[in-house]
């Protein structure tokens, strides 16, 4: 048995803020019934005994959404007393939730410091570009807010980390927004490249990241976290830690750095399962939890498809020196060729990155390696 991580979305796909990248509402627009329902303690408890029988050494819990807190602070403290009922002896459970944080006030906080969920929380920079994309539901800005729960976190001590959507705007603004973070003295960072709707021409969205912004973006967020790094000021990139870790011979943490897909286990609000986040649709429905085991779905038809429809490398891949890092990056971002995903939409924006910075790259990692040894980690 592997160690295991499960992907929630109790509140399905509701949500208590517009933001105009939203992914998740292009997909499940595109099911048959985009609200999937609230899921019930009953089958959360489904899910949490399925998981934990089928886990070992590590078991891990994600909350998304959607917004997850919408399902509500009793539901997570069941999860949580749960949890515990079902745990086996050696098995190390973990939380995390990825939030807007427009719900969170001290209780919330209280809980998430207490309970040791690790929170990742949506803040894409200074109010002025945060603004711009994330509105919540009546239209109205939304940055003051969440800086209210930033401040609810350091006060109960929650660990959380901070996710930035890259959008076109916010790719020529980086430099800004990385000031900002430094500012709050934000030390986890991630950055994701923005998602245009499925099956939709890319160019047509007013965020539309481009690959000539994004190759721009990985240049220069690299660039000023190389300045701080010359420092011995580490800040955490979730994608340059990534790569950082593969040229040091180790695996990625990154689903998408892996080269191919793999079975995430996505529970919707009915109990549905799904094989990736960005694919809850009714093509890739692998079974019910409560239904089928955990290894009954991920030796399903349906996961062996989805995970076979990522295996092809490109011949242009097969050429590149930087695929042993870049590894064509995320299936959601493959063009597809005759149902198979094909070459990285964003490729010359990564060739360019890996070309023009190999040798700082290198450099990074010899003062990480450095690093390591001055804080006893190896």
């Amino acid at each position: 048995m592997p160690p295991v991580n499960v992907l929630i979305k109790p509140a399905s796909s509701a949500c208590n803020m517009r933001c105009a990248y939203c992914f998740y509402r292009d997909v499940a627009d595109k099911r048959e019934h985009a609200f999937e329902g609230m899921l019930s303690l009953e089958r959360m408890e489904q899910v949490i005994a399925a998981a934990v029988e089928y886990a070992e050494g590590i078991c891990s819990f994600a909350f998304q959404g959607g917004e997850p807190t919408l399902a509500g602070l009793d539901f997570f403290r069941q999860v949580v007393a749960m949890q515990e009922k079902y745990r086996r002896p050696g098995l190390q459970i973990r939380n995390a939730i990825q939030t807007n944080g427009f719900c969170i006030d001290e209780a919330w906080a209280e809980f998430l410091g207490k309970n040791h969920f690790l929170v990742g929380l949506s803040l894409d920079g200074p109010a002025e570009l945060h603004d711009l994309n994330r509105r919540d539901n009546q239209g109205k800005r939304t940055h003051d807010r969440i800086m209210k729960t930033v401040r609810l976190f350091e006060k109960h001590k929650v660990e959380y980390n901070i996710l930035c959507v890259v959008t076109g705007k916010n790719a020529k603004s980086i430099q800004r927004i990385y000031q900002f973070y430094k500012k709050q003295n934000f030390k986890w960072l991630q950055f994701i490249p923005c998602l245009e709707p499925l099956e939709q021409e890319r160019g047509a969205e007013s965020y539309h990241l481009s690959v000539r912004n994004y190759g721009d973006f990985l240049i220069r967020i690299f660039d000023l976290w190389y300045q701080d790094l010359q420092k011995g000021e580490y800040v955490s990139i979730r994608h340059l830690d990534n790569w950082l870790a593969i040229l040091l011979g180790e695996p990625p943490e990154s689903c998408d750095m892996t080269g191919r897909c793999s079975v995430q286990f996505v529970i919707e609000g009915d109990g549905g399962v799904y094989p990736c986040d960005f694919y809850v649709l009714d093509q890739w429905r692998l079974g019910t939890v409560g239904e089928q085991s955990f290894a009954e779905l991920a030796e399903s038809d349906t996961a062996k498809r989805f995970i076979q429809t990522s295996l092809a490398v490109p011949e242009k891949c097969r050429a590149c020196p930087a695929y042993r890092v870049c590894r064509n990056g995320c299936r959601r971002n493959r063009l597809m060729v005759d149902g198979t995903a094909g070459e990285n939409y964003y490729c010359d924006a990564y060739r360019r990155f890996f070309t023009e910075r190999a040798k700082e790259l290198q450099a990074a990692a010899r003062l990480i390696l450095q690093l390591r040894r001055q804080n006893g980690y190896w």
